[in-house]
């Protein structure tokens, strides 16, 4: 990765005096003063990169990055100041000014936070956006590549497909999500019961630390290396780039996609699906999203679809005869089936024409909609019964544009060890589900209708989900399950309500570890590891 160079910019006058201006009225004057005498004793200007409400630009920067409406309403806290830095060395002043002035920082990579994280606070904060740390520098040779934190996925798989057509990388399927938060919270993909997590396969990081230092794995030492590899990296600094292991993938993968409603035994195959998924050889990976649908001729009756989404690591002769030896009631015939080259099933599973490379270089999604997320984990097949209680629940009104999505685990998955990462969810889960309900905007007035049909959707999931603890994904972030007190000292106690849901044993050393490397907790949100001190 290469080392950015620093223009050296003096502060010019009427720019101290505009922030002072328009500080006055929203009282972070001290902040930015703070600023001004940080970057006019090192000769660099930072001023074009600094947005207040004052700033023409402030409404826009902020809205471009965020990935649900439900955090675009006049009652939703906004930043007191927008940073949007060119270089690493325009952050250790934010951090010292943040420190000094008594307001948080929030970091933004791709502004996914299911829960707004990543900008959004209840207290007086900065947002630190890392939309300009996108660069992506591959290294075919080695099989390795460094990825700065406000790249996307979408981009690195981008990168990756022009250095080789045999290259890939297991992570998620959204191509706008940042890497920043998706590699340190973990990363789902279609290639984990292959090659396992994204953050599996993360060699190095550098990350400035709330002394200000920047930091690689070799500094940072292992525990906090651990720390951020599935632990949050917002908890303990700001992750700046990504060295990561790039996979083996062929040059020829196979894709499907089958529907199958209640009327084609749609019970049954998910029934059937959740004992052999997990089985199933570690280059076939089927997933399944659950919907609603209009049935009959007149489409007034509903039901369900279950949409069995398939990626083998190979030719389709290789998919029909494992297909029919493990799982032959799914009925997978060639005509369903279709090869193509990995890159063009990023595009397939992102929704887009498999020929359109150049739209996983945008930032910017199709739709961005109203939702409420939650997630569970699987350990035993849910019996056909409860599943029928999932489709009575999809009949309600609120349930429209309701979701589920079952994620297969085995493989690779099976052989990691909980505590090798923070994240644990490994061997004794069967799959993993994510739970989501959309609603549109003329409806916004009625979110809380929609939040109390997913709430009651996963109190129904209950009996049937992991236990002891009930476990959740963090990259699913779900403040339903237990939040920080925002101001003051963290309670252990009420931390944990929630850590130990997403980290199960791994919360305590996580804690250890923010601990030592920040022990005052600046670093801090609704659901950042708490310090001891």
């Amino acid at each position: 990765m290469k080392t950015r160079s620093i223009s050296t910019l003096t502060f010019l006058l009427f720019v101290i005096l505009s922030w002072s201006r328009a500080a006055s009225a929203d009282g972070h004057e001290d902040f930015l003063e703070c600023l001004s005498h940080q970057f006019s004793n090192h000769n660099n200007s930072i001023s074009n990169v600094v947005y207040t409400p004052k700033n023409s630009s402030y409404s826009s920067i902020l809205a471009f990055s965020i990935q649900n409406l439900r955090f675009t309403s006049d009652s939703t806290s906004k930043p007191l100041v927008i940073i949007t830095p060119e270089h690493e060395t325009q952050i250790p002043p934010v951090i010292r000014c943040a420190k000094a002035t008594d307001m948080q920082i929030r970091t933004r990579s791709g502004g996914h936070d299911y829960e707004g994280l990543s900008y959004v606070s209840e207290v007086p904060y900065v947002i630190l956006d890392l939309i300009n740390f996108s660069e992506i520098t591959i290294e075919a040779k080695e099989k390795s590549a460094w990825v700065e934190s406000g790249a996307t996925i979408g981009s690195l798989y981008y990168r990756i497909a022009e250095k080789s057509p045999i290259l890939g990388f297991p992570a998620g399927i959204c191509p706008t999500v940042g890497v920043g938060g998706h590699f340190s919270g973990g990363g789902y993909g279609n290639l984990l019961r292959k090659y396992g997590l994204a953050a599996d396969n993360v060699i190095d990081a550098r990350i400035i630390d709330v002394n200000g230092r920047i930091l690689n794995r070799k500094s940072m030492g292992e525990d906090l290396f651990w720390a951020v590899r599935g632990g949050g990296g917002a908890s303990f600094g700001v992750i700046l780039a990504w060295k990561v292991q790039l996979v083996d993938v062929p040059y020829t993968v196979t894709v499907f996609r089958i529907q199958r409603t209640l009327e084609q035994n749609a019970t049954q195959l998910v029934h059937r699906w959740q004992y052999v998924a997990h089985k199933f050889d570690q280059d076939l990976f089927i997933s399944i999203t659950l919907t609603r649908a209009s049935s009959g001729q007149d489409g007034r009756n509903m039901t369900i679809v279950a949409s069995f989404t398939s990626i083998f690591l190979g030719e389709v002769d290789g998919l029909l005869s494992l297909m029919q030896e493990s799982f032959p009631e799914l009925g997978l015939v060639r005509e369903d089936c279709t090869e193509m080259s990995w890159i063009q099933s990023i595009l397939y599973f992102a929704g887009f024409p498999i020929e359109s490379r150049e739209v996983l270089l945008n930032r910017t999604q199709p739709i961005v909609r109203y939702f409420k997320a939650k997630s569970d984990y699987v350990q035993k097949p849910i019996p056909e019964y409860g599943l029928e209680g999932i489709w009575r629940l999809f009949y309600e009104a609120e349930a429209e544009e309701a979701v589920i999505i079952l994620s297969p685990y085995g493989g690779r998955m099976g052989e990691i060890s909980e505590s090798a990462l923070p994240f644990p969810h490994r061997a004794n889960n069967l799959y993993k589900i994510q739970h989501l309900v959309y609603w549109e905007e003329n409806e916004a007035q009625n979110s809380n209708r929609y939040i109390n049909w997913i709430r009651r959707l996963y109190s129904y999931m209950a009996p049937y989900v992991s236990m002891s603890p009930r476990a959740a994904y963090i990259n699913y972030r779900d403040l339903d399950i237990g939040v920080n007190n925002n101001e003051g000292k963290i309670s252990y106690a009420r931390a944990s309500i929630w850590g130990i849901k997403y980290f199960k044993n791994n919360f305590n050393r996580l804690i250890r570890v923010k601990t030592m490397v920040d022990p005052e907790n600046f670093f801090r949100n609704e659901q950042s590891i708490p310090s001891l001190h």
